[in-house]
């Protein structure tokens, strides 16, 4: 496991040649975006190493767990996604200057470069640091604070296995130099008022300090969301990726010629694009070790850093309802799992899919009933169980003593039957795929019969 193999050894070292070679013609011509590209290989290779050789490393101090999904349970590497969280803050450290080379050189007088031609006057009065864009260096530095601020609370977690109660709002208080910034540098609180409304609300409505209660939601959900729809092998990555790709690709149609050029939304998603590349450089690293069959666990680190991710760059990115229709699987999961996560339905420790090792399939997981439920409760499950959104098991009396665990993982084999590990990865991400791109066609073509304008075109509203 510690161990490259030498493919793998030349294959990294190529990577990391390209990359390097990118990277310094990028920094030389101040070309941040393909610094960015140049910089994520060289994330993607750190991590991908590092994993690798801290593999043992992180068994010895006893961070490791058991593959429960497996004939031999195995104990391998936990917490791996450590490793990528703080691969990935330095390079966003070493990243921050790049965007503002062009600012750096105007603000220092020109900085030694030749090609940035001065006014006398200008030379004379020395650094012109009232030039310099504060304001999105702030975006950059909370995002990064925000970030090691909730990487230390997935550690925490994946130590000391803190109870959901006391970590459930942490995210928030992780999330408040973004707010902060997001008020200083932007401060819009008004939404667009769908046109059906706009008659008895106007066209836009000011929500105040609702707005920043929503955005702190966001801040809160995104990383419990990854969290939830946990279990199985490659399934916490996976899905990042999936809707990590997805943003760029939503960021990539304000860039594109064909829009409005240079579009007022164009730092914005630039801002956005610069947090994710170097976030799936290394998560393509954690995921080459993570999938079927895993040789090392992400632990709650990965899912708490991947989702904040997310939320900085959906709220200072000013898309933040865009990103919600990349989370519907995330947040269907998360509305299907609330009668067990609120302890309306008995909630076990583990929900994860049950591995039956004499078909070396998973089944769905079940909560057995000491106590019959309730009316309420027994008629509400009735009436899932007959649109197939649970199974349920009756005793001789009639009484439920045995329904499936309310996760999206669990309905899915509810709905095809037991499946090898990795077919119920494939099946969920390809689902996550297709919502997710139904979900742009959604905010860029649909959304245009209830609002007058899509946003890509001519305003950046959030």
């Amino acid at each position: 496991m510690d161990q490259l193999s030498s493919t793998e050894t030349l294959s990294l070292a190529a990577i990391t040649l390209a990359s390097g070679t990118v990277l310094w013609n990028a920094v030389r011509e101040g070309e941040p975006l393909i610094s960015s590209i140049a910089m994520s290989g060289l994330a993607f290779t750190s991590a991908f190493c590092l994993i690798r050789w801290l593999g043992s490393v992180f068994m010895r101090a006893g961070l490791k767990g058991k593959d429960m999904s497996k004939p031999k349970k195995l104990e391998i590497p936990e917490t791996m996604g450590a490793v990528c969280a703080v691969v990935y803050l330095i390079t966003m450290i070493l990243f921050v200057p790049l965007p503002f080379y062009y600012d750096i050189v105007a603000a220092t007088s020109g900085g030694g470069n030749k090609d940035v031609v001065l006014e006398l006057e200008r030379i004379e009065t020395g650094r012109l640091l009232h030039k310099f864009p504060h304001s999105k260096l702030g975006l950059y530095l909370s995002g990064i604070l925000s970030l090691q601020s909730v990487v230390i609370l997935g550690i925490g977690d994946d130590l000391f296995d803190i109870r959901w109660r006391h970590k459930l709002f942490i995210p928030a208080i992780a999330a408040i130099p973004i707010l902060v910034v997001y008020s200083v540098d932007f401060g819009v609180t008004q939404v667009v008022v769908p046109r059906p409304l706009q008659q008895y609300l106007g066209q836009l409505v000011d929500l105040g300090w609702l707005y920043y209660a929503y955005m702190a939601a966001i801040a809160i959900f995104c990383p419990n969301s990854i969290n939830i729809l946990a279990g199985i092998n490659g399934i916490e990555v996976s899905q990042s990726i999936v809707i990590a790709v997805l943003i760029v690709i939503n960021d990539s149609l304000y860039l594109l010629p064909g829009s409005e050029y240079p579009h007022p939304a164009t730092d914005s998603h630039l801002f956005s694009i610069f947090f994710l590349l170097p976030f799936i450089g290394v998560s393509l690293a954690l995921w080459w070790h993570n999938w079927y069959p895993a040789r090392v666990f992400v632990g709650d680190t990965y899912c708490y850093f991947a989702g904040m991710v997310f939320a900085i760059v959906g709220i200072l990115g000013h898309f933040s309802k865009t990103l919600l229709l990349l989370f519907i699987p995330q947040i269907f999961n998360f509305l299907y799992s609330a009668p067990q996560l609120f302890h309306l339905i008995p909630c076990p420790r583990h929900r994860l899919p049950r591995y039956n090792a004499r078909t070396n399939q998973l089944e769905p997981s079940v909560t057995l009933w000491e106590r019959p439920p309730s009316k309420v409760i027994a008629i509400l499950l009735k009436l899932m169980s007959r649109i197939r959104l649970v199974k349920i098991e009756y005793n001789s009396k009639g009484d439920i003593v045995e329904t499936s665990n309310l996760t999206i993982l669990n309905l899915w084999l509810v709905w095809f039957g037991p499946m090898k590990e990795d077919r119920l990865a494939i099946g969920i991400l390809v689902m996550q795929v297709l919502v997710g791109v139904g979900g742009l066609f959604i905010r860029h073509r649909l959304a245009l019969w209830i609002f007058q304008q899509d946003n890509r075109a001519y305003s950046i509203l959030p």
